[in-house]
């Protein structure tokens, strides 16, 4: 069964990290472009950061930029993310997410959530005081 499944979410104080992961079960993490995304109820999904199938290309949505960093480890099949300076805007659900259009780039993926094949069941994060 080809599954993704976060983990690492919590309640975080304002200026707080959390390291999210994703690991993958049923397929080769290492043959897609993977991708976080975070959703806030009564709001379009947003792309956090994308990552190419080898690591070398990253890209980050402009509101995560130099606080958020996306890895991978494909010997482990798991997928990354570490938040830091986190703020109460980025309390949201968010998702790890899989695709095989490996031709595109990490920026144009980011902002194409209908090109993910795989999605994981989602992490709440909050940032609160």
């Amino acid at each position: 069964q080809l599954e993704l499944v976060e983990s690492g979410g919590g309640l975080v104080q304002p200026g707080g990290s959390l390291r999210l992961s994703c690991a993958a079960s049923g397929f080769e993490l290492g043959n897609y472009a993977v991708g976080w995304f975070r959703q806030v109820p009564g709001k379009e999904r947003e792309g956090v950061s994308c990552i190419s199938t080898s690591g070398d290309s990253t890209n980050y949505g402009d509101s995560v930029k130099g606080r958020f960093t996306i890895s991978r480890d494909n010997a482990k099949n798991t997928l990354y993310l570490q938040m830091d300076s986190l703020k109460p805007e980025d309390t949201a659900v968010y998702y790890c997410a899989a695709s095989s259009r490996t031709y595109y780039s990490t920026s144009l993926l980011l902002r194409m959530p209908n090109q993910f094949n795989y999605w994981g069941q989602g992490t709440q994060v909050t940032v609160s005081s």
